[in-house]
């Protein structure tokens, strides 16, 4: 024992002779001075390095606890003159790591900067300490209305009647952000006054009792919103029964229903429990600290049940949000212009279709799905814009989602990519536009929708067919509206007629018949081809001109019926392959009107030479 008296003893004799040297060389300002001062901090360093590894006494503990406020200036006016050789930040040590003061659990001020060998934690239960310590005094009142700051050669201190109790340096200053020490001391001065004398003021029994009072007055205003969510909720599940099919119908698109008026009853009463359940959880959780903040021994524990609450809010979500809301502003700005910008192209290419605004060799056909490839990629360059300011767009894990999602995109879409492009090439091809008459593959009939994947026609017998762009680019295409637009399309039937009747009677019969024919054009004039020249018949092919290639089923039939008529009276049998030119004695086949009136059966004849 008597060896570690004697230690704190040297070491203070050794700071004590420090301190000297040092008031000597700031007032004459000596070279030799300040080298003689360089020589004794190792010294003093090796003193406390030998005290930080013994067990000083109870009775030169607080000496050395104290000696923060005394070293500070000597340590401050050595990094001072360090500083004129070196960086402004080599020689202090500093940290982002702040340790709050607190009275009664409610920050005051925070420690920022350490002091020399002195952490801020230890800066912190130093400070801690000395107000613990003027607790004890019987003039504290007065002490605390006597905290002020001054300022020194080196630092400022913050003093508690004549004792200082926070040192403020040029460093303490800069980690807030202030560029002199004195205004930090005078604010952290104001604060730690006040909340002293709030401390001193909510201990007395008075304010205990207005703190229980609150308390009590809090508890029953909980009680009363308690009973009033049990009065409340049970009334309006009541009425959602009631209103069931009354009030509260099925969630209908026309006759399709979506969701029934039972489904919807019980999950408008499910939202609602849930609602309840976080109404109370929200009000217990508003009366706990709410409660403890009414007296000053709790009011700590108060102040971190709200910081748990709402740091994750405060902290976090909130500085997100805010620090997200300029991409929010270009996002909305990059929609916006997006949206006018294609609004401006379905007008023009609208009224290109209409043919109010014509452009060169442009069929305005074309207007409706230029429009819409177009539209296509201006949505796409618009996302492609965005995508960069959508949170978390930079992270691998939305990379790596991204290049999931193409991969699955491009092998899930390669047939979809065929049609599509094979829309594109159909459609600035002009093969065919909707209305046409057309034949693709074994299929005919009116085109009533032509998109960038697929082709629907209708057929006479109103079947609707649906072909793939893919499958119609591959097929044959044959365009019957597009012949009659210009010259007509030729509607054409065979006939076989035996040798035995004229040709020239033949083909009149014909061209009588496709002229009597509705539907059928003067001009072009029909005509006729005799084709072949089989065994037993000749083939006889009419060909007639219409415009409505529409209705070509009902001209045909048409033409059928006249061609009947027109050999009939003409007497001229439509001979098939069953038929002979050799009778058997049987009755021609002609009808009995057409026959004249002296006609007799034909006998078989059979002559023997």
């Amino acid at each position: 024992m008597r060896r570690h008296i004697m230690m704190a003893v040297n070491y203070r004799w050794k700071l004590t002779l420090i301190k000297c040297l040092l008031l000597i060389s700031s007032l004459v300002g000596s070279a030799g001075w300040q080298q003689a001062l360089a020589q004794q901090e190792p010294i003093q360093q090796e003193s406390k390095q030998q005290e930080r590894n013994v067990t000083v006494p109870a009775n030169t503990k607080n000496a050395q606890e104290d000696d923060e406020l005394f070293v500070a200036p000597q340590l401050e006016s050595s990094e001072s003159q360090a500083n004129a050789s070196k960086s402004e930040n080599s020689t202090a040590e500093k940290t982002d790591d702040s340790l709050p003061i607190e009275v009664d659990g409610i920050e005051v001020f925070r420690v920022r900067h350490s002091v020399g060998p002195y952490s801020i934690q230890t800066r912190v239960e130093n400070i801690q300490r000395r107000l613990k310590k003027a607790k004890s005094d019987k003039q504290y009142l007065q002490l605390v209305e006597n905290i002020r700051a001054i300022n020194q050669r080196q630092v400022a201190e913050i003093m508690m009647g004549n004792e200082p109790l926070v040192i403020v340096t040029d460093q303490d200053a800069k980690a807030e952000g202030l560029t002199s020490r004195m205004t930090l001391a005078e604010r952290q001065a104001a604060n730690l006054k006040k909340a002293l004398l709030q401390s001193i003021e909510s201990h007395r029994p008075g304010s205990l009792i207005l703190a229980a009072g609150q308390t009590a007055v809090s508890a029953l205003a909980l009680m009363l919103s308690l009973m009033f969510l049990n009065w409340l909720f049970p009334k309006i599940y009541a009425w959602i029964e009631v209103a069931r099919g009354k009030q509260i119908k099925s969630l209908r698109i026309q006759n399709a229903e979506l969701i029934s008026e039972h489904t919807l009853a019980d999950v408008l009463v499910g939202v609602l429990r849930v609602t309840r359940v976080a109404i109370v959880i929200a009000l217990l959780g508003l009366f706990i600290p709410l409660a403890l903040s009414f007296f000053p021994e709790t009011r700590g524990i108060a102040s971190d049940i709200v910081d748990w609450a709402v740091q994750p809010v405060v902290g976090v979500a909130l500085p997100a949000i805010l620090a997200y809301l300029p991409n929010v502003f270009v996002i909305i700005l990059i929609a916006i212009a997006t949206y006018y910008l294609v609004a401006f192209v379905q007008f023009l290419f609208k009224e290109v279709g209409r043919g109010t605004i014509t452009i060169a060799n442009f069929d305005p056909e074309w207007a409706d799905p230029t429009f819409k490839i177009i539209r296509f990629l201006v949505i796409a360059f618009a996302f492609v814009l965005i995508f960069p300011y959508l949170p978390g767009s930079g992270s691998p894990a939305f990379q790596q989602v991204s290049i999931f999602l193409g991969v699955l995109f491009s092998l899930g879409s390669s047939g979809a990519i065929s049609h599509l492009v094979a829309g594109v090439f159909l459609t600035y091809t002009g093969a065919f536009k909707l209305g046409d008459r057309v034949k693709i593959s074994d299929a005919v009939g009116d085109v009533v929708e032509k998109t960038l994947l697929a082709t629907r026609i209708r057929t006479i017998k109103q079947e609707y067919i649906t072909i793939p762009n893919a499958m119609v680019l591959s097929s044959h295409i044959i365009n019957y509206s597009s012949s009659s637009n210009r010259t007509g399309l030729i509607l054409h039937t065979t006939v076989t007629i035996g040798y035995d009747a004229p040709w020239r009677d033949v083909q009149a019969a014909l061209i009588a018949a496709a002229k009597a024919t509705e539907n059928i054009l003067a001009e072009p004039a029909p005509f006729v081809l005799q084709t072949s020249l089989d065994d037993f018949f000749v083939s006889y092919e009419i060909n007639a001109f219409t415009n409505k290639p529409q209705i070509m089923a009902v001209t045909y039939s048409d033409l059928h019926r006249n061609i009947q008529d027109q050999f009939n009276q003409a007497g001229i049998e439509i001979m098939s392959p069953h038929y002979a030119t050799l009778r058997d004695g049987n009755r021609t086949t002609i009808p009995e009107k057409y026959l004249p009136s002296d006609y007799t059966e034909p006998s078989f004849a059979v002559k023997v030479k």
